[in-house]
């Protein structure tokens, strides 16, 4: 397979000096002093979400930073908004849909949300940028999406990675053949056991890591030796809580500085905890590569897809005032994420709490009562059980 663009494989000098070049016009953009080499830009400051939460509500709703060409405006759970863009590649996805072997000949069943949140237009933008046909189907109504994908003839899936198991499992339900090849997944962990269970029906799966506010930040090849920070940003791994790069290899905050210049984020903190991996990837993309997704630097976890965040938590138990502690765990049953919200208080009727979690968490879980006091006082509220290797 060719490469997306000779981007993909500059030397490492190469790419410094382009990278130098444009993080010095994204610097201009806000008004500050160009750099002499990159590694200065650990000196600058680190921007956190609740930062920028802030500041777009005392300024909204971009928080007085230099956005431009805005064509849509999303909204991201805080809450925070993000601008999006109908450019070329605008979020860049289509270097990793390119990677999955998505092109021209392809029909991509996206199923990532539309409402709102930008995941659905940000692959719908890259596969505009690749040439693929796309069946805008979101997320839900599984009958409908297995319905569409055999009339259609859908060859390609985007989405979390659990959910196309849902629709494969119930096109066999429903007595129908799907001609899904292939899988370009995001929004949530690729377990190798899921992985597997796609290969062994004949769908190839590669994962990215994207985020609403920075677009692709790093995706698999086929390869599958880690995962290839994208061409358009600068990632740094990070001591979580400080702005100070680690030594390679170890774990650490990934830290993201943006080249677009419609959306120059800057040192963005996005919480998600990786390392960098040594070497370059055999498939002869040159870029620095990580670990890919390895946690959160807080307790804050993705479920099913969506973020679930300690304030939630706080807010349930505020609710509720007879709730004295509460707590999130994450588990997996069948290749599919579970929650759990197990509730200290003497009330003994869990459906009393079920429509308040759903609300506060948009997540449907199931609620467990446990006595006051025997929930371990560690000052934890969510649990990841998952495994992640």
């Amino acid at each position: 397979m060719t490469h997306y663009d000779a981007l993909e494989t500059r030397s490492t000098d190469e790419r410094a000096a382009d990278q130098l070049a444009a993080l010095n016009r994204q610097l201009a953009l806000h008004g500050l002093d160009p750099l002499s080499d990159l590694s200065e830009l650990a000196r600058l400051p680190v921007l956190r979400k609740s930062e920028l939460s802030a500041r777009q509500k005392a300024n909204p709703p971009f928080g007085g930073l230099p956005v431009s060409n805005v064509a849509h405006v999303f909204q991201s759970p805080g809450p925070i908004y993000e601008p999006g863009g109908i450019g070329h590649d605008w979020w860049r996805m289509g270097r990793f849909l390119h990677a999955a072997g998505i092109g021209a000949d392809d029909i991509v069943q996206n199923c990532f949300g539309y409402h709102l949140t930008p995941a659905g237009m940000i692959f719908e933008n890259g596969c505009r940028a690749v040439g693929a046909t796309v069946v805008p189907a979101g997320t839900g109504q599984t009958d409908l999406q297995v319905r569409a994908a055999a009339d259609i003839g859908s060859t390609a899936y985007a989405g979390t990675p659990d959910y196309l198991k849902v629709i494969l499992d119930r096109a066999e339900e429903m007595g129908e053949r799907l001609r899904i090849t292939k899988a370009a997944v995001g929004g949530g962990a690729l377990f190798p056991s899921l992985r597997q269970h796609y290969a062994d029906r004949g769908i190839t799966c590669l994962q990215c890591y994207a985020t609403a506010d920075l677009g692709n930040i790093a995706y698999e090849s086929p390869a599958m030796e880690g995962m290839i920070v994208d061409e358009g940003v600068i990632v740094e791994i990070v001591r979580p809580g400080t702005g100070d790069p680690v030594p390679e290899g170890e774990v650490g905050e990934v830290v993201v500085t943006t080249l677009n210049p419609d959306y120059p984020l800057i040192r963005f903190a996005t919480g998600d905890l990786s390392a960098v991996l040594p070497g370059q990837s055999p498939c002869g993309r040159t870029n620095m590569r990580i670990k890919g997704w390895m946690g959160r630097a807080d307790q804050t976890t993705k479920i099913k897809g969506m973020f679930v965040r300690p304030e939630q938590v706080a807010d349930l138990c505020a609710r509720h005032p007879e709730i004295r502690r509460a707590r999130i765990i994450a588990t997996r049953e069948g290749e599919m994420d579970q929650m759990t919200v197990q509730i200290e208080t003497e009330s003994g009727d869990p459906a009393r709490y079920e429509s308040s979690v759903t609300a506060i968490l948009k997540l449907r879980g199931r609620v467990e009562i446990v006595p006051p006091g025997s929930l371990p006082n560690d000052g934890k509220v969510i649990d990841d059980q998952r495994r992640y290797e």
